[in-house]
């Protein structure tokens, strides 16, 4: 517990404030503070707005630039939003590397994953719902398992991929494949109950986290047991079916060994 406090406050510490950002943003290419302005912007407007009364020329406007400049550099409102998943995505990524470089155990590691995503993303807590109502379309581009999603999908599960390989906790080689893959899943019903948290602070998501980061611990542990490897391949396998694109990597080479 000593280690996670000091992992927060670390992280606190090494969050950029916006002042931070505007410094980094003026020493950035113009090309890249120009995209960074379009992306900024079309949050703003999201939250105020709403996702779908929000249009592009409307962004492009707000931000001070053509539609056809804005469209440079994200062609749909769709592909804005894969920018915003993107950028969750690498923030989430530096936020998680004082956990995963000083926690060895895998319960901790897991908890600490899932609470660096929760702090990430917290600004943007006020307006998830806009984005849900059609990232749940499985139809859209903007849904988690779609193509569209593939880069920031992978980031996160490769996030996972390290939370489980540098743990001391030993798990079968044979579904090393499956468990970080099974461990982003997890991840994506913690967002699901967060989207609709209205606890203080999401402090019912935080505590979502305290309670399951050791149970995902156990199970993952227990995976080694030859007689639970059956259950852990048809877990996965309906997983596969019911949620598709969700695991798609590694889910032939599982199917045929």
């Amino acid at each position: 517990m000593v280690k996670d406090e000091k992992n927060v406050a670390d992280a606190n510490e090494a969050k950029p404030t916006g002042a931070d950002l505007a410094g980094k943003a003026a020493k950035a290419p113009k090309s890249e503070q120009t995209r960074t302005l379009i992306l900024e912007t079309a949050l703003r407007l999201f939250e105020e707005r709403g996702y779908d009364r929000t249009t592009m020329r409307a962004i492009a406007k707000e931000a001070g630039v053509s539609v056809g400049n804005a469209y440079y550099y994200f062609s749909s409102k769709e592909h804005l939003v894969q920018g915003f998943y993107d950028r969750i995505a690498a923030e989430h990524e530096a936020a998680v590397r004082p956990v995963l470089a000083e926690e060895t155990d895998l319960a901790p590691r897991i908890r600490g994953v899932l609470l660096r995503w929760l702090d990430v993303a917290e600004p943007y807590h006020r307006f998830a719902a806009q984005f849900f109502k059609n990232a749940a379309d499985p139809e859209s581009p903007l849904s988690p398992f779609s193509e569209e999603s593939v880069a920031a999908r992978e980031a996160a599960i490769s996030v996972h991929e390290r939370c489980l390989a540098g743990s001391s906790t030993k798990h079968d080689p044979e579904l090393g494949e499956i468990l970080p893959q099974l461990m982003w899943l997890m991840q994506m019903g913690l967002v699901l109950f967060w989207v609709y948290d209205r606890s203080e602070g999401t402090g019912r998501s935080r505590r979502l986290v305290e309670r399951t980061a050791p149970i995902a611990a156990r199970a993952i542990a227990l995976s080694r047991f030859r007689v639970l490897r059956p259950l852990v391949r048809q877990v996965h396998d309906v997983l596969v079916e019911f949620m598709p694109g969700a695991a798609s990597r590694g889910a032939q080479d599982v199917r045929s060994s």
